[in-house]
């Protein structure tokens, strides 16, 4: 039986030397190497969905992987695959790194330059193990091997667009359709999900911080099963403890939680912190609420170039939904998707304040009445985002099926791109003025960002 092994190697000239190495094992079967950690846990995870026994015996990750760190890679790996032998290729063979290695759940590590006796030795211990591992969970173990839930990030273009009741409501839209879902307040400083849902509980992810290994009982403790249907896990009520929720906390906390649930919520506010960042890269899906206002718009704007700059997300990879829209205001969803180069949700959430104002005064959104347009438009947004259960899923469990009759963004009498003045007021937006230019757009212009 050959050993498929899966390189994950940032570096090209390295990727190369590796596979060549590789390529020299007897039985040993290389597969194409992946360039990031993204693509590594992507293609795992497709693999792990077919079948426990797609998945490659043996990842080897060479240290200088990106954008998440090796150590940090590698721990992701053995939390989510723990069916995986990995293995780290690293210049630095020293007994602190390699003890760090086996803390991150790694089955060996191979120093530079390769030596192929060293590398043939640490892949068939990793290998062997592997394949113990299978036999183990192919008589009903059970240990999670699956791809884990989905996660996704809600984010604000800044303060006070919306982010919490949207990142609630589309949590409350997948746990009435049947999905077990947990939201994750991440808004360390001033989250508001706790006083959203009228929650009082004396636990928050801060207690998750320091712990190498969190496991299903540890998790537990620390999450607040409301009666919602939601598992909550909230932010920590003095501020200033959100600081020791470093990013490497939050990538295990959300891998924890992954592992448990089916869906994943995470409320990330419109602060970009370690943790925030290190949510919305692991995320399947990122969203990011913006009003549609110049304001709003601009700071959208900054948002995802700064997320783009710091290799966060793309802004291709973004899901933008438009808060508090009216389809007489001047700017229009499609004008939102030009100016930020993200994509907008078809579904905007319509401004209805009076609907929501009693529900939020009494900490209550969960009692947000049906016939509420804006819950309608944000379940909506759940089913567009496939955060719910298919129609028919929910009929067959005879659950109900979330749906929204939200404004149809960038669709119809309304949708279009917006008047001139406010195609003017965003002229500062560099990535635009292209698009004016062409169109003879003339008059004054708004100060505001380069």
């Amino acid at each position: 039986m050959s050993t498929r092994i899966l390189p994950a190697v940032g570096d090209p000239d390295a990727a190369r030397s590796v596979t060549a190495v590789l390529g020299q094992l007897a039985g040993a079967e290389p597969l194409p190497p992946v360039a990031d950690s993204t693509s590594l846990l992507d293609q795992l995870a497709r693999l792990a969905g077919e079948s426990l026994d797609e998945l490659p015996e043996v990842v080897l990750v060479h240290e200088r992987i990106g954008p998440v760190p090796a150590l940090e890679l590698i721990r992701e790996v053995a939390l989510r695959f723990p069916a995986v032998g990995v293995v780290l290729v690293t210049a630095d063979t020293s007994p602190g790194l390699f003890a760090a290695a086996m803390d991150s759940g790694a089955r060996g590590l191979v120093g530079l330059p390769l030596s192929y006796e060293e590398l043939a030795a640490r892949v068939q211990a990793a290998a062997q193990w592997s394949v113990g591992v299978r036999r183990h969970l192919g008589r009903g173990g059970d240990v999670f091997t699956g791809p884990g839930g989905t996660v996704v990030t809600v984010s604000g273009a800044k303060g006070g667009v919306g982010t919490t009741v949207t990142a609630v409501q589309l949590a409350l839209a997948a746990a009435a359709s049947g999905r077990r879902t947990a939201l994750l307040d991440l808004d360390l400083q001033a989250g508001d999900v706790a006083s959203y849902l009228d929650v009082q509980f004396r636990r928050s992810v801060v207690d998750l911080a320091g712990i190498q290994d969190i496991s299903p009982r540890v998790l537990q403790d620390a999450v607040y099963d409301d009666r919602t249907g939601l598992a909550l896990l909230l932010a920590p009520a003095e501020g200033e403890r959100g600081e020791e929720v470093t990013d490497r906390a939050a990538r295990q906390v959300v891998s924890a939680l992954r592992n448990r649930y089916e869906l994943v919520v995470v409320d990330c506010g419109s602060q970009l912190t370690g943790a925030g960042a290190a949510a919305i890269e692991m995320a399947d899906t990122a969203v990011l609420v913006v009003t549609p206002d110049v304001v709003a718009v601009r700071a959208a704007k900054r948002t995802v170039r700064m997320w783009d700059r710091l290799q966060v997300r793309k802004a291709e990879e973004t899901t933008v939904v438009v808060n508090r829209y009216t389809k007489h205001t001047e700017i229009q969803p499609a004008l939102i998707e030009k100016i930020t180069r993200t994509k907008v949700a078809r579904t905007a959430v319509p401004a209805a304040f009076k609907e929501l104002q009693p529900v939020v005064d009494a900490g209550r959104l969960q009692d947000l009445d049906n016939r509420s347009t804006v819950k309608q438009a944000l379940w909506g947004v759940a089913g567009e985002l496939g955060l719910t259960r298919r129609p028919e899923e929910a009929a067959a469990d005879n659950l109900p099926v979330p749906a929204g009759r939200g404004a149809r963004a960038g669709r119809g009498k309304g949708g279009g791109r917006g008047t001139r003045s406010a195609e003017l007021a965003l002229r500062a937006d560099r990535g635009a003025i292209g698009l004016f230019k062409r169109r003879g757009g003339a008059g004054g212009t708004a100060e505001g960002e380069g």
